[in-house]
Protein backbone atom coordinates (compact mmCIF):
# COMPACT_ATOMS: atom_id res chain seq x y z
CA UNK A 1 0.00 0.00 0.00
CA UNK A 2 1.09 3.70 -0.80
CA UNK A 3 1.44 5.82 2.24
CA UNK A 4 -0.89 8.39 0.42
CA UNK A 5 -3.89 5.94 1.26
CA UNK A 6 -3.45 6.61 4.95
CA UNK A 7 -3.63 10.58 4.51
CA UNK A 8 -6.98 12.71 5.52
CA UNK A 9 -7.82 16.10 6.15
CA UNK A 10 -7.62 16.94 9.85
CA UNK A 11 -8.10 21.15 10.97
CA UNK A 12 -5.68 22.01 13.06
CA UNK A 13 -8.35 23.45 15.95
CA UNK A 14 -9.41 19.85 16.25
CA UNK A 15 -5.61 19.11 17.65
CA UNK A 16 -5.86 19.12 21.52
CA UNK A 17 -3.24 20.81 23.68
CA UNK A 18 -4.56 19.70 27.03
CA UNK A 19 -6.88 17.04 28.18
CA UNK A 20 -10.21 16.92 29.62
CA UNK A 21 -10.56 16.85 33.31
CA UNK A 22 -11.77 14.39 34.69
CA UNK A 23 -10.10 11.98 32.74
CA UNK A 24 -12.81 9.66 31.21
CA UNK A 25 -15.02 12.89 30.45
CA UNK A 26 -13.26 12.45 27.08
CA UNK A 27 -15.39 11.75 24.16
CA UNK A 28 -15.47 7.96 23.00
CA UNK A 29 -15.93 6.51 19.52
CA UNK A 30 -17.41 3.61 19.59
CA UNK A 31 -17.05 1.16 16.64
CA UNK A 32 -18.17 -2.77 16.63
CA UNK A 33 -20.46 -4.10 14.39
CA UNK A 34 -20.20 -2.11 11.43
CA UNK A 35 -21.97 0.87 14.10
CA UNK A 36 -20.78 4.03 15.29
CA UNK A 37 -22.17 5.03 18.79
CA UNK A 38 -20.65 8.51 20.41
CA UNK A 39 -20.18 8.20 24.12
CA UNK A 40 -18.23 8.89 26.95
CA UNK A 41 -15.06 7.12 28.48
CA UNK A 42 -16.62 7.03 31.66
CA UNK A 43 -19.20 5.02 29.93
CA UNK A 44 -16.95 1.79 29.34
CA UNK A 45 -17.81 -0.07 32.55
CA UNK A 46 -21.26 -0.42 30.28
CA UNK A 47 -19.99 -0.98 27.18
CA UNK A 48 -17.67 -3.85 27.34
CA UNK A 49 -18.91 -7.23 29.19
CA UNK A 50 -18.11 -9.21 32.11
CA UNK A 51 -15.34 -10.85 31.02
CA UNK A 52 -13.31 -8.90 29.01
CA UNK A 53 -9.75 -8.30 29.80
CA UNK A 54 -8.39 -4.78 28.86
CA UNK A 55 -4.21 -5.28 28.20
CA UNK A 56 -2.47 -2.18 30.09
CA UNK A 57 0.40 -0.62 29.65
CA UNK A 58 2.46 0.08 33.20
CA UNK A 59 5.33 2.17 31.76
CA UNK A 60 6.33 5.36 33.03
CA UNK A 61 7.30 8.39 31.14
CA UNK A 62 10.53 10.16 32.23
CA UNK A 63 10.75 14.23 31.98
CA UNK A 64 13.31 13.03 28.76
CA UNK A 65 13.61 16.81 27.53
CA UNK A 66 16.32 18.58 28.77
CA UNK A 67 17.79 22.30 27.82
CA UNK A 68 21.50 23.33 28.27
CA UNK A 69 24.54 24.67 26.63
CA UNK A 70 26.79 23.20 25.17
CA UNK A 71 30.60 24.21 26.32
CA UNK A 72 33.59 24.06 24.45
CA UNK A 73 37.36 26.05 24.80
CA UNK A 74 37.13 28.94 22.47
CA UNK A 75 38.56 32.37 22.97
CA UNK A 76 35.62 34.92 21.60
CA UNK A 77 32.78 32.59 23.14
CA UNK A 78 31.71 30.65 20.40
CA UNK A 79 32.01 27.85 22.59
CA UNK A 80 28.83 28.19 24.30
CA UNK A 81 25.46 26.94 22.41
CA UNK A 82 22.19 25.96 23.48
CA UNK A 83 21.51 22.59 23.20
CA UNK A 84 17.63 20.45 23.32
CA UNK A 85 18.12 17.09 23.90
CA UNK A 86 15.55 14.23 24.27
CA UNK A 87 16.59 11.14 25.87
CA UNK A 88 15.80 8.05 23.67
CA UNK A 89 17.20 4.76 24.75
CA UNK A 90 19.74 3.72 27.53
CA UNK A 91 22.64 2.05 26.21
CA UNK A 92 25.83 0.77 27.87
CA UNK A 93 27.53 2.17 31.03
CA UNK A 94 24.44 4.60 31.85
CA UNK A 95 24.99 6.66 28.50
CA UNK A 96 21.94 7.34 26.63
CA UNK A 97 21.63 7.54 23.21
CA UNK A 98 19.25 11.31 22.18
CA UNK A 99 18.12 13.15 19.59
CA UNK A 100 19.70 16.38 19.83
CA UNK A 101 18.69 20.12 18.65
CA UNK A 102 20.52 21.48 16.65
CA UNK A 103 22.95 18.32 16.30
CA UNK A 104 24.96 20.51 13.93
CA UNK A 105 26.52 21.83 16.85
CA UNK A 106 27.68 18.84 18.68
CA UNK A 107 31.07 17.04 18.57
CA UNK A 108 32.49 14.55 20.38
CA UNK A 109 33.95 15.32 23.18
CA UNK A 110 31.93 18.78 24.23
CA UNK A 111 30.55 18.98 27.79
CA UNK A 112 27.15 19.86 28.14
CA UNK A 113 25.54 21.36 31.38
CA UNK A 114 21.60 21.60 32.33
CA UNK A 115 19.78 22.89 35.20
CA UNK A 116 20.38 21.76 38.54
CA UNK A 117 23.89 21.10 37.98
CA UNK A 118 23.83 17.90 35.72
CA UNK A 119 26.32 17.38 32.78
CA UNK A 120 26.74 15.14 30.22
CA UNK A 121 30.09 14.73 27.70
CA UNK A 122 29.55 13.55 24.15
CA UNK A 123 31.09 10.13 23.43
CA UNK A 124 29.85 10.50 19.95
CA UNK A 125 27.66 11.94 17.08
CA UNK A 126 25.95 10.24 14.14
CA UNK A 127 23.43 11.85 11.20
CA UNK A 128 20.91 11.45 13.26
CA UNK A 129 21.47 11.03 16.60
CA UNK A 130 24.08 11.23 19.68
CA UNK A 131 25.36 9.03 22.40
CA UNK A 132 25.98 11.35 25.88
CA UNK A 133 27.57 9.84 29.17
CA UNK A 134 25.98 11.83 32.55
CA UNK A 135 28.12 12.48 35.37
CA UNK A 136 25.54 10.35 37.39
CA UNK A 137 23.70 7.11 37.22
CA UNK A 138 21.13 4.99 38.99
CA UNK A 139 18.77 7.00 41.92
CA UNK A 140 21.63 10.29 41.50
CA UNK A 141 20.37 10.63 37.60
CA UNK A 142 16.69 10.14 38.76
CA UNK A 143 16.69 12.52 41.04
CA UNK A 144 18.71 14.93 38.38
CA UNK A 145 16.49 13.80 36.16
CA UNK A 146 12.72 15.06 37.56
CA UNK A 147 15.04 18.32 38.59
CA UNK A 148 16.17 19.11 35.14
CA UNK A 149 13.89 17.73 32.65
CA UNK A 150 10.59 18.08 31.17
CA UNK A 151 7.67 16.02 30.52
CA UNK A 152 8.50 15.27 26.29
CA UNK A 153 5.37 16.46 25.11
CA UNK A 154 5.16 15.33 20.82
CA UNK A 155 6.35 18.07 18.58
CA UNK A 156 2.34 19.04 17.33
CA UNK A 157 1.93 20.07 21.10
CA UNK A 158 5.36 21.49 21.88
CA UNK A 159 5.29 23.78 18.91
CA UNK A 160 1.89 25.50 20.19
CA UNK A 161 3.06 25.43 23.58
CA UNK A 162 5.97 24.72 26.02
CA UNK A 163 5.78 21.86 28.99
CA UNK A 164 4.68 22.97 32.75
CA UNK A 165 4.06 21.56 35.38
CA UNK A 166 0.74 20.04 34.92
CA UNK A 167 1.69 18.18 32.45
CA UNK A 168 3.55 15.76 35.09
CA UNK A 169 0.36 14.79 35.76
CA UNK A 170 -1.35 15.32 32.90
CA UNK A 171 0.90 13.09 30.52
CA UNK A 172 1.55 10.18 32.87
CA UNK A 173 -1.12 6.99 33.19
CA UNK A 174 -2.86 6.44 36.67
CA UNK A 175 -1.35 2.82 36.13
CA UNK A 176 2.41 4.00 35.67
CA UNK A 177 5.07 1.88 37.61
CA UNK A 178 7.90 0.97 35.72
CA UNK A 179 10.38 4.23 34.50
CA UNK A 180 11.33 3.77 30.93
CA UNK A 181 9.05 5.70 28.42
CA UNK A 182 9.72 9.19 26.32
CA UNK A 183 6.47 9.37 25.18
CA UNK A 184 3.06 8.25 27.10
CA UNK A 185 0.78 5.47 26.27
CA UNK A 186 -1.77 8.01 25.05
CA UNK A 187 -4.66 5.68 25.19
CA UNK A 188 -4.25 5.35 29.08
CA UNK A 189 -4.33 8.99 30.00
CA UNK A 190 -8.48 8.90 29.82
CA UNK A 191 -8.34 6.44 33.24
CA UNK A 192 -8.37 7.64 37.03
CA UNK A 193 -8.93 5.53 40.43
CA UNK A 194 -12.38 5.49 39.73
CA UNK A 195 -12.98 4.64 36.69
CA UNK A 196 -10.88 1.27 36.83
CA UNK A 197 -12.47 1.00 40.14
CA UNK A 198 -16.20 0.61 38.43
CA UNK A 199 -14.62 -1.74 35.80
CA UNK A 200 -13.61 -4.08 38.07
CA UNK A 201 -16.93 -3.88 39.81
CA UNK A 202 -18.45 -5.03 36.27
CA UNK A 203 -16.58 -7.50 35.96
CA UNK A 204 -13.97 -6.57 33.20
CA UNK A 205 -10.49 -7.54 34.21
CA UNK A 206 -7.30 -5.16 34.14
CA UNK A 207 -3.84 -6.59 33.21
CA UNK A 208 -0.71 -4.75 33.08
CA UNK A 209 1.98 -5.14 30.40
CA UNK A 210 5.29 -3.17 30.24
CA UNK A 211 6.50 -1.67 27.14
CA UNK A 212 8.89 1.43 26.97
CA UNK A 213 7.42 3.87 24.42
CA UNK A 214 10.46 5.50 22.54
CA UNK A 215 11.23 8.78 20.60
CA UNK A 216 10.55 6.83 17.62
CA UNK A 217 7.19 6.69 17.79
CA UNK A 218 7.31 10.45 16.68
CA UNK A 219 9.37 9.83 13.82
CA UNK A 220 7.35 10.47 10.50
CA UNK A 221 7.26 7.65 7.60
CA UNK A 222 9.61 8.01 4.43
CA UNK A 223 8.79 5.68 2.45
CA UNK A 224 5.76 5.90 0.12
CA UNK A 225 5.48 2.06 -0.09
CA UNK A 226 5.21 2.05 3.46
CA UNK A 227 6.32 -1.88 3.33
CA UNK A 228 9.37 -0.72 2.91
CA UNK A 229 9.26 1.10 6.21
CA UNK A 230 10.93 -0.14 9.27
CA UNK A 231 9.99 0.33 13.26
CA UNK A 232 12.41 1.46 15.27
CA UNK A 233 12.86 -1.38 18.55
CA UNK A 234 11.34 -1.01 21.85
CA UNK A 235 12.07 -3.22 24.94
CA UNK A 236 8.76 -4.93 26.64
CA UNK A 237 7.68 -7.50 29.43
CA UNK A 238 5.05 -10.06 30.06
CA UNK A 239 5.17 -11.56 33.28
CA UNK A 240 4.48 -15.11 33.49
CA UNK A 241 1.24 -13.81 36.06
CA UNK A 242 0.26 -11.41 33.27
CA UNK A 243 0.21 -13.94 30.35
CA UNK A 244 -1.84 -16.68 32.68
CA UNK A 245 -4.68 -13.99 33.33
CA UNK A 246 -4.99 -12.75 29.50
CA UNK A 247 -5.15 -16.71 28.80
CA UNK A 248 -7.33 -17.63 31.10
CA UNK A 249 -9.60 -14.62 30.65
CA UNK A 250 -9.55 -15.47 26.26
CA UNK A 251 -10.30 -19.17 27.57
CA UNK A 252 -13.50 -18.67 29.74
CA UNK A 253 -14.76 -16.49 26.04
CA UNK A 254 -13.64 -12.63 26.84
CA UNK A 255 -12.29 -10.47 24.85
CA UNK A 256 -8.86 -9.01 24.89
CA UNK A 257 -8.92 -5.78 24.45
CA UNK A 258 -5.58 -3.56 24.20
CA UNK A 259 -5.38 -0.18 26.07
CA UNK A 260 -3.54 1.83 23.40
CA UNK A 261 -1.17 0.94 20.49
CA UNK A 262 1.86 -0.48 22.36
CA UNK A 263 0.10 -2.65 24.73
CA UNK A 264 -1.66 -4.46 21.26
CA UNK A 265 2.46 -4.56 19.83
CA UNK A 266 3.77 -6.18 22.79
CA UNK A 267 0.99 -8.54 23.32
CA UNK A 268 1.32 -9.66 19.64
CA UNK A 269 4.47 -9.97 19.31
CA UNK A 270 4.54 -12.25 22.21
CA UNK A 271 1.97 -14.33 21.19
CA UNK A 272 2.37 -17.82 19.65
CA UNK A 273 0.37 -18.53 16.65
CA UNK A 274 -2.68 -19.76 18.11
CA UNK A 275 -2.78 -16.73 20.54
CA UNK A 276 -1.47 -17.91 23.54
CA UNK A 277 0.76 -16.06 25.73
CA UNK A 278 3.93 -17.26 28.08
CA UNK A 279 6.33 -14.60 29.88
CA UNK A 280 8.18 -12.85 27.45
CA UNK A 281 10.78 -10.30 27.19
CA UNK A 282 12.69 -8.72 24.63
CA UNK A 283 13.02 -5.67 21.94
CA UNK A 284 10.00 -5.61 19.67
CA UNK A 285 10.15 -3.47 16.08
CA UNK A 286 6.65 -5.33 14.64
CA UNK A 287 4.99 -3.05 11.92
CA UNK A 288 1.57 -3.44 12.14
CA UNK A 289 -0.40 -2.58 9.08
CA UNK A 290 -3.32 -3.58 6.44
CA UNK A 291 -2.17 -7.63 5.81
CA UNK A 292 -1.38 -8.43 9.06
CA UNK A 293 -3.39 -11.21 11.22
CA UNK A 294 -3.60 -10.38 14.42
CA UNK A 295 -2.91 -13.61 16.75
CA UNK A 296 -4.39 -12.43 20.11
CA UNK A 297 -6.23 -9.15 19.69
CA UNK A 298 -9.92 -8.72 19.77
CA UNK A 299 -10.45 -4.96 20.20
CA UNK A 300 -8.34 -1.53 20.66
CA UNK A 301 -8.76 1.65 22.88
CA UNK A 302 -6.72 4.23 21.20
CA UNK A 303 -6.56 7.90 20.56
CA UNK A 304 -6.73 9.29 16.89
CA UNK A 305 -3.71 9.47 15.17
CA UNK A 306 -1.98 11.64 12.44
CA UNK A 307 -2.36 11.30 9.04
CA UNK A 308 0.59 8.77 7.44
CA UNK A 309 0.98 7.74 11.05
CA UNK A 310 2.68 3.93 11.48
CA UNK A 311 -0.61 4.18 14.21
CA UNK A 312 -3.12 4.78 11.76
CA UNK A 313 -1.79 2.30 9.72
CA UNK A 314 -2.49 -0.36 12.71
CA UNK A 315 -5.37 0.51 13.46
CA UNK A 316 -6.68 -0.12 9.53
CA UNK A 317 -5.08 -3.50 9.78
CA UNK A 318 -7.77 -3.89 12.60
CA UNK A 319 -10.65 -2.38 11.07
CA UNK A 320 -9.89 -2.40 7.41
CA UNK A 321 -8.90 0.45 5.66
CA UNK A 322 -12.35 1.35 4.67
CA UNK A 323 -14.32 1.17 7.95
CA UNK A 324 -11.06 3.50 9.00
CA UNK A 325 -11.57 6.02 6.53
CA UNK A 326 -15.25 6.27 7.60
CA UNK A 327 -14.17 6.37 11.65
CA UNK A 328 -12.18 9.47 11.21
CA UNK A 329 -14.62 11.20 8.66
CA UNK A 330 -17.10 10.49 11.34
CA UNK A 331 -14.72 11.73 13.96
CA UNK A 332 -13.96 14.93 11.94
CA UNK A 333 -17.42 16.24 11.37
CA UNK A 334 -18.52 15.34 15.05
CA UNK A 335 -15.50 17.59 16.23
CA UNK A 336 -13.17 14.73 18.27
CA UNK A 337 -10.33 16.73 19.88
CA UNK A 338 -6.90 14.57 17.82
CA UNK A 339 -4.13 13.01 19.48
CA UNK A 340 -2.13 12.37 22.50
CA UNK A 341 -4.20 14.80 24.65
CA UNK A 342 -7.80 14.26 22.66
CA UNK A 343 -10.46 12.30 22.56
CA UNK A 344 -10.78 7.84 22.38
CA UNK A 345 -12.11 5.46 20.73
CA UNK A 346 -12.82 1.57 21.09
CA UNK A 347 -12.35 -0.54 18.50
CA UNK A 348 -13.74 -3.85 17.76
CA UNK A 349 -14.07 -5.46 14.83
CA UNK A 350 -16.54 -8.18 12.98
CA UNK A 351 -13.66 -10.07 12.04
CA UNK A 352 -10.30 -10.09 12.36
CA UNK A 353 -9.27 -7.87 8.52
CA UNK A 354 -6.91 -9.48 6.73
Amino acid sequence: MRLSDFDFDLPEDLIATRPLHPRPAARLLHAEGGRLADRHVRDLPSILRPGDMLVINDTRVIPARLAGERRRESRDGSGVARIEVTLMAPQRAGSWRVMARPLRKLAEGDDLVFAGGLTARVLARGAADAVLAFDRAGEDFDAALARAGQMPLPPYIASRRAPDAQDLEDYQPVWARHAGSVAAPTASLHFDAALVAALRAAGIGLTEITLHVGAGTFLPVKEDDVSRHRMHAEWGSVTAEAAARINAARAGGGRIISVGTTALRLIESAAAPDGRLAAWQGDTDIFIRPGYRFRITDGLMTNFHLPKSTLLMLVSALMGVAETRAIYAHAVAARYRFFSYGDASLLIPSARAA
